[in-house]
């Protein structure tokens, strides 16, 4: 009951949160770029994505910066194909954080993450972890497909929510045709 009021009010954050949310921010913005914390901030979208408030399970806030990625400068000679230094991912913000979280805990796996706020210059992100290794993840029915072994390093593989999303893959039927089973593999060039 409480968590449907809570995501009613993180449907508008800045109107019902307001200076609690500036002053979390001006916090967040001091702290590192991957922080580990005790419990969520938004417990219902956490228990939607799967958390649950037991040994094995980790939240971790990670920052993430605004705006496209910015290609090295040319050194040595004029390249005018190369001049464009700034360019698109081809991914969400999302799910550079989840990939970001990946890299710094390897022996953990990426279940998923949501938003947690922003300002000008970052957005934050909560991503929820799993110890496979641990007995209470490996109890739980609902969660041990994790360990499993064709799930290991599933956020580098884009097989999170954010992962699936970024390559297309929500759309099913007419006009999907060349989607699966991914795009590099329709092209030819997956090999």
């Amino acid at each position: 009951m409480i968590n449907k009021y809570l995501s009613a009010l993180w449907k508008r954050p800045r109107e019902s949160e307001g200076l609690a949310l500036k002053s979390k921010l001006m916090d967040w913005r001091r702290e590192g770029v991957i922080v580990k914390i005790d419990k969520p901030t938004r417990p219902d979208r956490a228990r939607a994505l799967g958390y649950k408030a037991k040994q094995g399970f980790v939240v971790v806030r990670v920052r993430v910066r605004k705006g496209l990625r910015k290609r090295p400068k040319v050194s040595g000679g004029r390249r005018p194909k190369r001049a464009g230094r700034f360019f698109s991912t081809a991914m969400s913000k999302k799910g550079i954080a989840e990939q970001k979280v990946g890299r710094k805990y390897p022996n953990m796996e990426v279940l998923n993450s949501y938003y947690v706020g922003e300002d000008g210059v970052s957005h934050w992100y909560e991503v929820i972890l799993l110890d496979k290794a641990h007995p209470s993840v490996n109890r739980d029915r609902e969660r041990k497909w994790v360990a499993e072994k064709q799930h290991k390093r599933r956020v580098f593989r884009a097989l999170t929510s954010s992962g699936k999303r970024h390559r297309g893959l929500r759309r099913k039927g007419k006009g999907a045709e060349k989607l699966r089973p991914s795009l590099k593999a329709r092209r030819g060039l997956g090999k």
